[in-house]
């Protein structure tokens, strides 16, 4: 697996890591556990060592799994997690409260050093920018983290443009994670030009869609009630039908070099810039080596042009989130 740099501190990962969530929410009834722990093994064989997770999901069996799961490899292997949810009436993390108060924060690298069972976490991120704490107050705290040896590296996720840049002035960010692929497109404008800027990596979650731009989900696909697609506005039959055009697309240009459609939307990521890493997430090993072959792809300035000029003639229909969660988005 070749490998990538983010950000100025030489944090060295695969060129393509592996999304965790769904392993044990969102995407339906998961895996038996003993099955998730050989996956994972399997993954690290692979050449994978960015593996993404979060003190939210599940909450906390997450970071459990990665942590009994990759207990062998540490020294070989980068984790990254989350914090930045408040805890709901169960004393559990919710994802609809964003919280980055510096109590709340220590309390969540604290129980997430002890899931993953390390001595430092890799790479932090704040999973969601919390309005009511100020973004350099987070990032010192983080800072002192990193002086107490707790945190090696500091990210943010779907952060705007220049809340990085205050944040960038306290504790240099390692990592920018954000949503972006072929059908979302919106860190274009303004987050990817200031993350060239200062040196900051750039880490692609749900970069195949949620799964619809692999070419194996269409309008005709049914999802169990546990399944977060069944929200999504995106993800309704009509605009499913809709956007079926640029599955085809990628198929079409895929099929003259023997790679799917997966591969083709993962290789249009790694071509766009040598310092973003896309995680997409999979339970399934045939999959995972799917997704990884997209790494040997190299796409011309002409594969680029073509697959640029032709997605520009399809639209996009649907919201890539219910209003509430687009709300915490991008501030």
């Amino acid at each position: 697996m070749l490998k990538r740099t983010l950000g100025s501190g030489g944090l060295e990962v695969s060129a393509i890591g592996l999304g965790c969530m769904g392993m044990s929410q969102s995407y339906g009834p998961p895996p038996e556990r003993r099955d998730l722990i050989g996956f994972l093994r399997a993954a690290v064989e692979l050449g994978v060592t960015l593996f993404d997770t979060a003190e939210v999901y599940g909450p906390y069996s997450n970071e459990l799994l990665l942590g009994e799961a990759l207990q062998p490899f540490q020294g070989q292997v980068v984790i990254a997690t989350k914090f930045g949810f408040g805890l709901d009436d169960a004393g559990l993390p919710s994802g609809l409260i964003p919280d980055s108060r510096p109590e709340r924060v220590r309390q969540a690298v604290e129980g997430s050093l002890g899931r993953l069972g390390v001595e430092a976490i890799d790479l932090l991120y704040q999973h969601r920018v919390d309005p009511a704490v100020p973004i350099e107050e987070v990032a010192g705290l983080v800072s002192d983290l990193i002086a107490e040896g707790k945190v090696r590296h500091f990210g943010m996720s779907e952060a705007a443009a220049a809340t990085i840049r205050r944040a960038h002035l306290i504790q240099p960010v390692t990592a920018v994670q954000s949503e972006y692929s072929l059908w979302t497109r919106g860190p274009e404008a303004e987050v990817l030009p200031v993350l060239e800027e200062l040196g900051i990596g750039f880490v692609p979650f749900s970069p195949l869609g949620k799964g619809f731009l692999t070419g194996t989900i269409d309008d005709r696909t049914s999802f169990t009630s546990a399944d977060i697609r069944t929200k999504i506005p995106r993800f309704t039959s009509q605009a499913m039908r809709s956007n079926e055009a640029l599955v085809e697309l990628l198929r079409r240009i895929g099929g003259r070099r023997d790679a799917t459609p997966a591969q083709m939307a993962l290789a249009w990521l790694l071509a766009k810039q040598p310092w973003i890493v896309p995680i997409p997430g999979t339970r399934q090993l045939a999959r995972l080596e799917e997704n990884l072959g997209a790494a040997a792809i190299e796409l011309t300035a002409e594969d680029m042009h073509e697959i640029e000029a032709a997605t520009a003639q399809v639209t996009i229909q649907g919201a890539r989130y219910p209003e509430a969660m687009e709300r915490m988005t991008g501030l």
